[in-house]
């Protein structure tokens, strides 16, 4: 069974920067993606940022040069440092991870809401 829980959420105002966590545990195959997806009310839930265990990046155009992922492999534990939030970016964040043949085996966390307002 694998589990990820996600934290560092919470209200920012808008300049602010905030860093989120997500541990996995569990079944964790040495070969996999992880990333951040977000969600605000009323919209589909969009890529944010991911990163393989070899380190290749890629982010959403509307984070770059704001938002830096990284990851702890021995940890199995992805990062997002997001600076110069803006009021768009409030959604719920959700981390994914990725595993097996063309990343098939799926899984989700709780989510984690992130509000930018003043």
């Amino acid at each position: 069974q694998v589990q990820l829980v996600e934290s560092g959420g919470g209200l920012v105002q808008p300049g602010g920067s905030l860093r989120l966590s997500c541990a996995a545990s569990g079944s964790i195959f040495s070969i996999n993606v992880m990333g951040w997806y977000r969600q605000a009310p009323g919209t589909q839930r969009e890529l944010v940022a991911f990163i393989t265990n070899a380190g290749f990046i890629n982010y959403a155009d509307s984070v770059k040069g704001r938002f830096t992922i990284s990851r702890a492999n021995a940890k199995n534990t992805v990062y997002l440092q997001m600076n110069s939030l803006k009021p768009e970016d409030t959604a719920v964040y959700y981390c994914n991870l990725g595993m097996g043949r063309d990343y098939a085996l799926n899984y989700w966390g709780q989510g984690t809401q992130v509000t930018v307002s003043s």
